[in-house]
């Protein structure tokens, strides 16, 4: 502070404030007070305008940061609103996928009067697999065995390969371990399904053992025969969509494009127990 006011800053304020003080006041003793009036007028004028120019610019960024924020409290009010909507529309698609795939359930059930259904949730799929094997929430605690058909109304989706306490694996038709006893709908000839490794990343396995004058067309649809025991008959395979010669024997191969979509499966059914074809 001393060192400020024995500055020549401050003197030169004091100055300054001395002259503003005495000039005024002498010349209004030398009766030259309209002048000083005037000189005050044209400076309080001259200044007038800039300290009004100031003082607009800071009510007016005063009040773009007063709407700034209004407008932000509006948004934040608005994205939560839209977040909470969002949330009442997922659950409603949620609630109405649960009523269809309930009434699919219970249609299959009274189609199929022999059928024991327990319905189940996709929860896992094998890394690298294309959907070849994928884990469901039933387990041997659900009463769920070795070799249980899983299906969809659509059609045959595979078998349970493997049973935990709340889980099973299940292997589908496109998986090399799979065989299932089939015949074509249209001609009534039999055949084996299996999975075929140069296959299954394409989403299909082949129809084997076909006799090579047996009446069989691309878009014929292929059933579950029966035989066997471990599928009930008459349930959808899929559809041939190639025809080719056994390159190691005289019987023909038909390339089938399984009829349930093995992708985008999220929900199964496990056939506890049916009725056995008995031919």
């Amino acid at each position: 502070m001393k060192r400020f006011f024995g500055s020549n800053f401050f003197i030169g304020l004091l100055i300054v404030a001395i002259i503003l003080v005495t000039v005024p006041s002498v010349l209004s003793f030398m009766g030259f007070s309209g002048y000083v009036r005037n000189a005050f007028g044209v400076v309080l004028t001259t200044l007038q305008h800039p300290v009004t120019f100031v003082a607009d610019a800071i009510d007016g960024y005063r009040m773009y940061f007063r709407e700034f924020d209004r407008l932000r409290d509006e948004n934040i009010q608005l994205r939560e609103k839209l977040l909470a909507l969002e949330d009442k529309i997922y659950n409603a698609q949620l609630l109405e996928e649960e009523n269809n795939w309930l009434r699919t359930y219970l249609s299959l059930q009274r189609e199929h009067t022999d059928y024991q259904l327990e319905p189940a949730t996709v929860v896992g799929r094998e890394a690298g697999n294309y959907m070849t094997v994928f884990t469901i929430n039933r387990g041997s605690l659900h009463n769920i065995k070795v070799n249980m058909p899983v299906i969809t109304p659509e059609g045959i989706v595979g078998y349970v390969a493997e049973v935990g306490l709340t889980w099973s694996k299940v292997s589908t038709l496109i998986d090399t371990a799979t065989a299932v006893g089939a015949y074509i709908e249209r001609s009534g000839a039999l055949g084996l399904v299996e999975g075929e490794y140069s296959l299954r990343d394409q989403g299909l396995c082949k129809l084997d053992y076909l006799d090579p004058e047996v009446d069989i067309s691309v878009g014929d649809r292929v059933l579950s025969s029966g035989l066997g025991s471990v599928y009930p008959r008459g349930l959808l395979i899929g559809k041939i969509v190639e025809i080719i010669p056994n390159a190691y024997s005289r019987n023909l191969i038909a390339i089938i494009k399984t009829e349930v979509d093995l992708e985008s499966l999220s929900q199964v059914m496990i056939i506890k127990s049916f009725d056995v074809y008995v031919e």
